[in-house]
């Protein structure tokens, strides 16, 4: 079983091609009978081109593991939600001038404030606060606008944010909220039993705060290259960086022909 995630191993940061490397390494692996899993932080929306892209049949797992994607039935089978109103009333205390969103699974996000382009996958509806947390999402996504991750990450030092899970990106002022107790290592955890697989089969390749517990679950956990000190310490190993197909040498060390 192979966890890869998305933004930074498998693609650079918000884009959707894979490299032609990595994409061959990981048919490579799904010919050799492995069961190749993206699991990232993305929500369903901006992980259904990249799934397509690769051809992958199996699950998918988004938005850190609250939203599961059966790719050959082409349908949501798990969805975890939670009350994002708490959480939006601190952080709009915390980080005057950001930005927020909420996803609506499979069709967009509803935006309270206006992100950069690029920032968010499908549809962008703008709404009030009210309409931001009238009904429970499965990802909130803020980004504190001028500002850098570092001074996110000192900000948020010590707060404790109610009925949530959450993660800030290494690269930009990005801070992803998540159901409690939903991380992408619980996810591919209860994917594994149902899929059958031993626990020493397991293969997982990341690079961001979010891939933690991701790469402490697998019996082998690779950080990028470019991954954050905090990422690397976490892993068995690193490999070279997102530019350098990083992760097309980690598969072909297990799944070469």
């Amino acid at each position: 079983m192979v966890a890869l995630d998305i933004d930074g191993t498998i693609t650079p940061v918000g884009r959707e091609d894979v490299a032609p490397a990595v994409r061959a390494a990981i048919r490579r692996a799904v010919d050799r009978g492995a069961h190749v899993v993206l699991s990232t932080g993305r929500s369903l929306i901006g992980t259904l081109p990249v799934a397509g892209h690769l051809g992958l049949t199996g699950t998918a797992l988004c938005s850190n593991g609250a939203v599961w994607w059966d790719a050959a039935a082409g349908e949501v089978v798990r969805r975890v939600v939670f009350d994002p109103g708490p959480a939006v009333a601190r952080l709009l205390d915390l980080l005057p001038g950001a930005v927020f969103a909420t996803e609506v699974t499979g069709v967009g996000n509803l935006s309270l404030g206006r992100f950069p382009d690029g920032d968010l996958w499908g549809e962008v509806r703008h709404v009030t606060r009210g309409e931001l947390v009238a009904a429970p999402t499965s990802r909130l996504v803020v980004r504190w606008v001028g500002r850098t991750p570092e001074e996110l990450r000192l900000r948020l030092l010590d707060v404790a944010l109610p009925g949530v899970a959450w993660s800030v990106d290494h690269t930009e002022p990005w801070l992803t909220l998540s159901p409690p107790g939903v991380t992408k290592g619980a996810a591919l955890e209860e994917l594994r039993r149902e899929l059958g697989v031993s626990p020493r089969d397991t293969l997982a390749v990341g690079d961001g705060d979010n891939d933690v517990e991701m790469l402490r679950w697998a019996a082998h956990g690779v950080a990028m290259g470019q991954a954050p000190v905090t990422v690397r310490e976490a892993a068995d190993a690193v490999t070279s960086t997102v530019l350098e197909d990083g992760a097309a040498a980690v598969l072909d060390r297990y799944f070469a022909a």
